[in-house]
């Protein structure tokens, strides 16, 4: 963290702010410049840890680039006061009048309260936890529907495979992160019905001893292609490349740690939604409160291939994403899950928006593991 960030946050506790004394809806702050709109982002890690941050940071790094948008950012912000604080500095330093808020914990309470304060200043956070008859309005939810681009990285696996066992590293099982590791098997036994996805959960968002645990363990049990869903990819892609089996991604681009097995892999494109909210706050439009999407509206991508991608892999790839764009489902009957349980029925199908997958709590039949 640079000496900008610490006092930012440090200057907040100051007597001099202090004596600014209380305006209506919080401490008083100036506005943006009338030529510009700030915009504030605040990120839990680093800003270059090949993963979720990352991700974000890209999306900044493109809004930067917009005309009349400055952009101000803070790494390393724990899940706590911290925010509010880094929040507050935000708006009344820097007149910030949009924060994007990148981690799960940052919601409730913290950018809750803080937008509660703040009516006049708009508040975003990057998972779905906004309710229009609990939360203020001033305040929402961003995501992209990121399964779309695993389902295209399983149909690039399940043509890299030669043992037909492929390996999924998981944080925790909630329902974004088991609705990945579904799509991921869909995606690969649509080229490869015999291939199968064993997954272990972690137990966290960022364990990088257990994350290299997992997939040593994966290798030995004979995956030739692992993918995850952690916040930083970082340690599983570069244990896989040191033990000679290829990956996908997740998150953001980790394609040059793997010079030699790196597919492709899954990446939210958050410069979409980034550059949509600046544009309508420019032009003085309301903000949308709840936003969701896949490769339909440009939300979410997929990394370029890597040399572990094998023409074929490239091509159903690539065909496979074509279909996404036009809408077509991954989720079509008859699928169980592996207790045996009905999930969809034959003839019938699953909209790629349908609620009920974001909250998925099954792991599909070809699938190796357990949700407890």
């Amino acid at each position: 963290m640079d000496m900008k960030q610490i006092s930012r946050r440090s200057i907040l506790k100051s007597t001099a702010l202090g004596a600014l004394g209380v305006a209506a809806g919080g401490l008083p702050f100036r506005e943006a410049q009338a030529a510009g709109l700030t915009i504030g982002i605040i990120y839990v890690g680093p800003r270059d840890d090949f993963g979720w941050n990352q991700a974000h940071a890209v999306g900044a790094q493109a809004l930067k680039a917009v005309p009349g948008v400055t952009v101000i950012e803070e790494e390393n912000v724990p899940e706590t006061v911290a925010v509010q604080k880094t929040m507050e500095s935000m708006i009344n330093l820097d007149g910030a009048k949009l924060i994007f808020a990148t981690s799960f914990g940052y919601f409730d309470p913290h950018m809750v309260e803080m937008a509660k304060k703040y009516p006049a200043v708009e508040f975003r956070h990057a998972v779905g936890l906004w309710q229009p008859d609990k939360h203020p309005k001033n305040a929402g939810s961003y995501f992209g529907y990121i399964d779309q681009a695993h389902y295209v990285d399983g149909v690039a696996a399940g043509l890299s495979t030669k043992s037909n066992k492929l390996g999924f590293i998981a944080a925790k099982p909630i329902g974004t992160v088991i609705r990945n590791i579904n799509s991921f098997l869909l995606g690969a036994r649509k080229t490869n019905p015999n291939a199968t996805v064993q997954v272990i959960f972690t137990g966290d968002w960022s364990l990088p001893v257990r994350e290299a645990e997992a997939t040593n363990a994966l290798v030995d049990a004979g995956c030739d292609v692992i993918t995850c869903h952690v916040d930083s990819p970082k340690v599983v892609i570069q244990t896989a490349e040191k033990r000679g089996v290829k990956t996908c991604g997740h998150n953001a681009n980790q394609g040059p740690l793997a010079p030699k097995g790196f597919i492709t892999g899954a990446e939210y494109k958050w410069e979409t939604i980034y550059k949509q909210f600046a544009a309508s706050l420019a032009k003085g439009e309301k903000l949308p409160n709840f936003v969701r999407g896949g490769f339909d509206l440009d939300y979410v991508q997929n990394t370029a291939f890597g040399a572990g991608a094998s023409p074929e892999a490239i091509k159903a790839a690539t065909e496979a994403k074509a279909a996404l764009v036009a809408k077509t489902p991954i989720y079509v009957g008859p699928l169980k899950d592996n207790k045996g349980k009905e999930i969809v029925g034959a003839g019938k199908s699953l909209d790629n928006y349908d609620a009920g997958l974001e909250n998925s709590n099954y792991l599909l039949d070809g699938v190796i593991g357990s949700l407890t």
